[in-house]
């Protein structure tokens, strides 16, 4: 069980509860160790004297202000101590605010609330209520660790959660900051739309547990395979960025695959009307032809050798991309994928084409 990293009270009005604070995430990177390349030693950091080099003890350290170059205001470690704000008994709700008001970067860590004590959970509850009826956040401050927190405190389904949030100063001025941003917005027509129909075509129900850290994966399975002596596999090289010229082509090929209607091959048996950059390049194909242009045949040729595996595997999602979610996953049960149970629909998609490349051939072979 969960230790509470903070104990005390939370008040509105005249109405106080007793509760404690527990850590709501965990960090899940994979650590590792500094060693001296070719040895197992261990490499330590030290303090050191910047002008002699000489280590430096903890006792001996103090820290300064810069005011000027090389001049430093010096502060001894007991003066922080004397003006620091004593540990918090306390979360005073000064303010009540609309909860959507606040804007996300505003949110910095979470933190779970819970009542300390049976007795108390009638008042928690009836505070937890409240905030989630009218939508609100109690705005406190907190002290926590040595420094002072601004917090807003919100209802979740069954629970309190307490979340520390930047102090307005912090937070930076888009505006200033960045370099490029649209001069106007986005005008209603009909690239807009089939950028709301794409969007229509990727939503679905917020479920986190169909994301995963992938690189953190791919870090211990690069760890496991050295240590097992195995060959290392390369990660993709990142996707080119896309030579837009013909939007409407691009939104319309995106929602095509998002709704599973995309068709692969090179066949096109079923294709529908070329537009823009597709169109003129056919027709550029059909001029090369007419005129027997035998210096680009090879070219294609040589493209479509080395894209038959890709093809392939575009072929076969492009069938699977017509089953629903359910569907794809009785496949998987029936293949015994593992980890279907935790995929998403492109997860299981990417999966069954994969294990049904590899399948392939066992199945011919049983059917004759």
């Amino acid at each position: 069980m969960a230790r509470a990293m903070w104990t005390g009270v939370i008040t509105f009005g005249l109405v106080t509860v007793p509760v404690g604070l527990y850590t709501a995430t965990e960090d899940h990177t994979v650590h590792f160790h500094q060693l001296q390349r070719d040895t197992a030693d261990r490499i330590r950091n030290r303090r050191v004297n910047e002008r002699t080099g000489k280590e430096v003890s903890a006792a001996d350290i103090v820290k300064g202000f810069e005011v000027g170059e090389g001049e430093y205001v010096v502060v001894e470690p007991d003066e922080l101590d004397e003006i620091a704000p004593g540990r918090s008994r306390a979360i005073e709700i000064s303010d009540f605010v609309d909860l959507k008001e606040i804007e996300p970067v505003y949110f910095a860590r979470t933190y779970y609330v819970a009542p300390r004590g049976e007795q108390y959970q009638k008042v928690y509850e009836l505070l937890r209520a409240a905030l989630a009826e009218s939508g609100k956040a109690g705005i406190a401050t907190l002290v926590m660790r040595g420094r002072q927190y601004l917090t807003a405190l919100r209802a979740e389904e069954r629970l309190l959660v307490l979340q520390t949030l930047h102090w307005a100063d912090e937070v930076r001025d888009p505006g200033r900051e960045l370099p490029e941003l649209p001069a106007a917005r986005a005008g209603r027509g009909k690239e807009l739309d089939m950028a709301v129909q794409l969007v229509d075509a990727l939503s679905g129900p917020w479920e986190p547990s169909r994301y995963h850290d992938t690189y953190q994966e791919k870090v211990r399975e690069l760890v496991r395979a050295k240590a097992e002596g195995q060959e290392i596999t390369p990660a993709e090289e990142a996707p080119a960025a896309t030579d837009v010229i013909d939007l409407m082509e691009v939104l319309q090929g995106s929602i095509d695959r998002a709704r599973g209607t995309a068709k692969a091959g090179p066949k096109r048996a079923e294709r529908r009307e070329p537009t823009g950059r597709q169109e003129r390049a056919e027709r550029q194909e059909r001029a090369e032809r007419k005129e027997g242009s035998a210096r680009r045949r090879p070219a294609r040729k040589a493209a479509g050798k080395a894209g038959e595996k890709a093809t392939e595997k575009a072929a076969s999602q492009s069938e699977l991309r017509k089953l629903s979610k359910a569907e794809l996953y009785q496949r998987a049960t029936d293949l015994n994928v593992a980890g279907r149970s935790k995929m998403s629909r492109e997860q299981l998609i990417d999966a069954l084409a994969r294990t049904g490349r590899a399948e392939r051939p066992r199945k011919k072979t049983v059917a004759a």
